[in-house]
């Protein structure tokens, strides 16, 4: 595993899987960072100017609905990287990009990017098998949220979320948990307190404590699976 500076073990599993010598290339361009919590990284129109490998932090991406609010569609952990469409050849951001876990991440200009994925290098196959990985989380987030029944979904949402950050607290606001379900602020609260009744979460404004992670997957629907295996399998 590649290390930052040759002493701290990097933990964005992209970047881990990199050979280290391709890894000690980019280093120059990769920037350490501290994500704060509600920081927006880009909205929709925005130019790209960098792109995100989070370490211990989380990144959301949020879309506009028609005069209904913004909704979740993905989850950028350390899996994966902030700024996808830059790899793509897009410039413009069409989702909202929300820290809604602080951490750390490694910070890289876009040009930079660009430059480092047109010759085919580890980075841009990397890069590749993420594409995949992400749209198959935003493909079946999408069947979930229409499918499923709001306690279910909030399951897995909340491990989705556990898999991609360091301990069992999570700092979530009933504003977030609602954009995240697709529901008014009002109906987040009996859906938390339906998994606080069964022991399996602990839940205060702002705060979701995981009790009972296994509790907690039982409780969820089929789509935690599927997207577990391909954040499982994809850099296996």
């Amino acid at each position: 595993m590649p290390s930052v500076n040759g002493n701290k073990p990097v933990t964005n599993r992209l970047l881990a899987a990199l050979p280290k010598k391709e890894y000690q290339h980019l280093l120059p361009e990769l920037e350490p960072v501290t994500l704060a919590f509600g920081t927006i990284l880009f909205e929709p129109g925005d130019i790209f100017r960098h792109v995100y490998f989070p370490n211990n932090s989380l990144i959301s991406l949020l879309t506009l609905g028609a005069g209904s609010g913004y909704l979740e569609v993905g989850i950028v952990g350390n899996d994966g990287m902030g700024g996808l469409p830059v790899f793509m050849g897009v410039n413009k951001a069409r989702n909202r990009g929300l820290v809604q876990g602080e951490g750390t991440a490694m910070r890289m200009k876009a040009t930079a990017l660009r430059k480092e994925t047109g010759n085919g290098s580890s980075l841009t196959r990397l890069l590749h098998r993420y594409t995949h990985s992400l749209l198959t989380q935003i493909s079946q987030s999408a069947a979930c949220n229409r499918f499923h029944q709001i306690n279910a979904r909030l399951a897995r949402w909340l491990l989705m979320t556990h898999d991609r950050v360091e301990g069992d607290e999570l700092r979530l606001t009933q504003e977030f948990l609602s954009h995240m379900l697709g529901v008014r602020r009002e109906a987040v609260t009996p859906a938390a307190g339906a998994l606080q009744k069964q022991k399996l979460i602990s839940y205060s404004r702002g705060h979701v404590t995981i009790l009972d992670r296994a509790g907690l997957e039982a409780a969820s629907c089929d789509c935690y699976r599927v997207m577990k295996d391909e954040y499982d399998n994809f850099l296996a």
